[in-house]
């Protein structure tokens, strides 16, 4: 899963640089790479989190926790977002840049406090069981 985190900050930072003097993109060419890495991979990424390891720690621990329910949450605030930023002509530089925040803070998340929990609470073989599920490709 951390193989899929690293495309989408790296998405996440463009987000954030587009429109400044850190980014020779434009926010067109920001929205393009943004839609391909969602429709290969980052839409996945979330489902599979939702489908598949999410239920599987909750066979292990109890999933009612704020850390779950907010990174759930976060899941829907990303994927609208993405699908208004995705709809809009011109793209807004500020949403751009608000996407960018929520898509690393909500990675940064997973990584330090998420993903923690379920390898502690998962038993070693259950979460290689688990790995044969999750999709190869997030990048492009």
């Amino acid at each position: 899963m951390s193989h899929h985190h690293h495309h989408a900050l790296v998405a996440a930072l463009k987000l954030k640089r587009v429109g400044t003097e850190q980014s020779d993109l434009s926010p067109e060419d920001v929205v393009r790479e943004l839609k391909r890495f969602w429709e290969n991979g980052g839409n996945e990424h979330f489902q599979e989190e939702e489908e598949i390891l999410l239920p599987a720690y909750a066979q292990y621990e109890e999933i009612d926790k704020p850390e779950i329910a907010e990174n759930l949450l976060e899941h829907v605030k990303i994927r609208s977002l993405i699908d208004q930023v995705l709809r809009t002509t011109p793209p807004s530089i500020d949403e751009l840049h608000k996407l960018g925040d929520m898509l690393e803070a909500h990675v940064r998340k997973e990584e330090r406090v998420i993903f923690p929990m379920i390898e502690k609470a998962l038993p070693e073989e259950r979460l290689y069981e688990l790995a044969t599920h999750f999709h190869v490709n997030a990048s492009r």
